[in-house]
């Protein structure tokens, strides 16, 4: 499906945003073509064993189409019956005889905010209906329905951040609309109100009552019309969306994204922008963004008439060492002393790709502080550790002998696996989560060791294909699980979820694409790396926009009893986690691995200080009591000099992504600067 092109200019539109020149260290390397391409990956891929760990679930989707995983849209493709889906401002649910959709009223409360799927507009066909996903891309999808006979009649498209829904006939039918509407003036536009929501309808068929009758190919288009304003007012923009196309650069301390929302008569449509995406729309984009709000799950959206959606966050510089220089020589030698017995634990290294993972994430920084710190023998250890489990991750025919500590490739689901399973990655849960670990080590590995790079980058750049795919391709899908518009990841593979696809560890997907943007650069993949530093910086700015920092003076918070989100969903947003309900996993799992990137978690005191409270207040002796410790020195050089101290004289549970020698080289660095 990808047809996604690099750009170093940026798209101009109904929605503009203009970037300056910058420097290199600023800019990576630009470069256009796509990202693993099939002859990139097709020699590498033949050495995996091709096996599906766990069988596909039921999947309604046409030949052809790679299977997207981790999408908005997975829940509609994948499991017995569709579920719905969370196009905002709208929710869209496919029926046994037709579907549904509006935009779903918000519900404050102290530990959840949700926004369950709506029905106001509801369509019914005369017979049993299926469904098959026939289409999709960067934020669209396509779904034909099929009658109880197997025969076609139409297609429904949908897309995020679109207010409209169309359907276009296959041949001339009767859809029962739920609520008639009523006629409002020339050119085929009617509406209906329901409750206190009006929708617009334009249609060239034939309303009698609450039926309406339509030709093949008159395509019919729905639109929710903001509280306060009414449908003549959109009608002139309210066309429907057969396509969205994204492109993406990183230029001027900044990444940009835009998103061309394509008509099938090539006119302007309406879009419906996100809070992080309306804060940073240049005058006079935003000025023109008036015509009306929608209160969702995540904030006021505003609404827009244009051909393309463009915004920008700041970059986040790819790291995988802390700086040490300022540090003074007593707390070097502290450090030198814990790290000579850090190195040699855990004694076995787990087998599972998260795990497994983790333990040689924490190698990787042992060995770069072991070289900044000139401590010989303990670089010594961690080297030959690293470089002995990460060739068995990359010996490519493991699988086909051993049952831990390699990858497969499913061919069903186009994807690569680890054979030993955790959290459900053989459904492609979390792949992001797991394989950031995985990547980061190897670029440290081989930035240690360049001969290195011939013995293991074929598998790790499987592994980095898996998730950062981009453009024409056979074996993967685009950026499985980053989803464009929403500018962050989504975690689970299938979602077989009422309230659509979720993610929990904003952190630990910061820290893939941090990971992917070293592998980027050590294996010298210009295209890659632009890609790899788009989705860092966008995944970092969103989870400060929704997971840690939201603007709790937004009218959606009103009545949320915490300073934090640590679950958020397609309908909802939650104070709870997949594992534990202890305040301090909640926040710990926002923060977790404290990379050497982490400071894009800095800046605001005040925030830091309000997170912590809840989740600290049993202080550091807990469930990622060090990543929380290792927040709280992120406040301020004093801030960092007193975590520092008590991280070395009071007891903080050490979690296995990390070592009491990180946590003190990292809280060290931060109170010298």
């Amino acid at each position: 499906m990808g047809r996604r092109r690099y750009v170093i200019s940026i798209l101009i539109g109904a929605i503009l945003l203009t970037a300056t020149a910058c420097t290199a260290e600023e800019n990576p390397t630009q470069s256009g073509g796509t990202v693993f391409p099939d002859g990139a990956v097709s020699a590498a891929l033949r050495k995996l064993p091709q096996v599906s760990t766990t069988p596909m679930p039921t999947a309604r989707l046409a030949d052809g189409l790679i299977p997207p995983t981790n999408r908005w849209f997975s829940g509609l493709v994948f499991g017995d019956a569709p579920q719905p889906v969370f196009p905002l401002p709208l929710s869209f649910s496919l029926t046994g005889t037709g579907f549904d959709f509006g935009v779903p009223a918000v519900v404050t409360g102290a530990d959840t905010i949700s926004a369950g799927p709506s029905s106001d507009v509801s369509a019914e066909f005369p017979t049993a209906v299926t469904s098959t996903v026939t289409a999709y891309d960067d934020a669209s999808v396509t779904i034909e329905l099929r009658d109880a006979g197997d025969t076609a009649l139409g297609s429904v498209t949908i897309a995020e951040g679109s207010p409209i829904v169309s359907f276009t006939p296959a041949s001339t039918t009767t859809i029962r609309l739920a609520t008639p509407p009523a006629a409002a003036g020339s050119g085929g536009l009617f509406t209906a109100t329901v409750g206190d929501r009006e929708y617009g309808i334009i249609t060239a068929g034939t309303v009698h009552g609450s039926e309406l009758a339509v030709a093949k190919g008159d395509t019919v288009t729905w639109f929710a019309v903001p509280t306060g304003h009414d449908a003549k007012e959109l009608v002139s923009s309210a066309h429907g969306v057969a396509k969205v196309a994204g492109t993406y650069s990183v230029a001027a301390r900044k990444a940009t994204t835009t998103l061309a929302y394509g008509t099938s008569d090539a006119k302007e449509t309406l879009i419906a922008v996100l809070p992080h995406q309306y804060s940073s729309l240049a005058a006079p984009a935003a000025s023109s963004c008036d015509l009306g709000t929608y209160e969702t799950v995540y904030g006021t959206m505003h609404l827009c008439a244009g051909r393309t959606l463009s915004w920008t966050v700041p970059l986040l510089k790819p790291a995988d060492t802390l700086a040490l220089d300022a540090v003074d020589g007593s707390t070097k030698d502290t450090i030198r002393a814990q790290l000579a017995a850090d190195v040699k634990l855990p004694a076995k290294l787990p087998d599972d790709t998260y795990f497994g993972g983790k333990a040689l994430y924490r190698l990787a920084n042992l060995l770069q502080l072991a070289d900044q710190l000139n401590d010989t023998d303990s670089a010594a250890i961690a080297r030959k550790r690293l470089v002995a489990a990460l060739t068995d991750w990359t010996t490519a025919d493991r699988c086909a002998k051993a049952t831990t500590r390699c990858f497969v490739y499913d061919p069903a689901v186009k994807g690569i696996v680890g054979k030993v399973s955790s959290f459900g990655s053989d459904q492609f849960n979390d792949h992001h989560f797991h394989y950031g670990y995985l990547l980061y080590a190897a670029s440290v590995a081989i930035a240690d060791d360049p001969k290195l790079a011939d013995r293991l980058s074929p598998v790790m750049n499987l592994v980095a294909a898996d998730l950062a795919t981009d453009g024409a391709s056979s074996y993967f899908p685009d950026h499985r699980v980053f989803d464009t518009y929403a500018g962050h990841s989504w975690a689970s593979g299938y979602v077989p979820f009422r309230d659509g696809n979720n993610q929990e560890s904003s952190s630990e997907a910061i820290a893939a694409w941090n990971g992917l943007a070293l592998w980027a650069d050590i294996t010298k993949n210009a295209a890659l790396g632009v890609e790899a530093r788009w989705m860092l910086a966008n995944e970092a700015a969103t989870a400060q926009a929704y997971w840690l920092g939201f603007d709790a003076s937004e009218s959606v918070y009103k009545g949320y009893g915490h300073s934090i989100v640590s679950l958020n969903w397609g309908d909802k947003r939650d104070y709870s986690t997949w594992f534990s309900a202890e305040p301090n996993a909640k926040l710990g799992i926002q923060l977790i691995p404290m990379m050497p990137a982490a400071d894009y978690l800095a800046g605001d005191a005040g925030r830091i200080a309000d997170n912590l409270r809840e989740a600290a207040a049993g202080g550091y002796d807990v469930q990622f009591g060090d990543y929380m410790l290792m927040y709280d020195g992120l406040q301020s050089r004093s801030a960092a000099a007193d975590a520092y101290a008590r991280a070395a004289h009071a007891s903080v549970l050490i979690d296995d992504a990390n070592s009491k020698t990180y946590l003190l080289a990292f809280l060290a660095s931060h109170a010298a600067r």
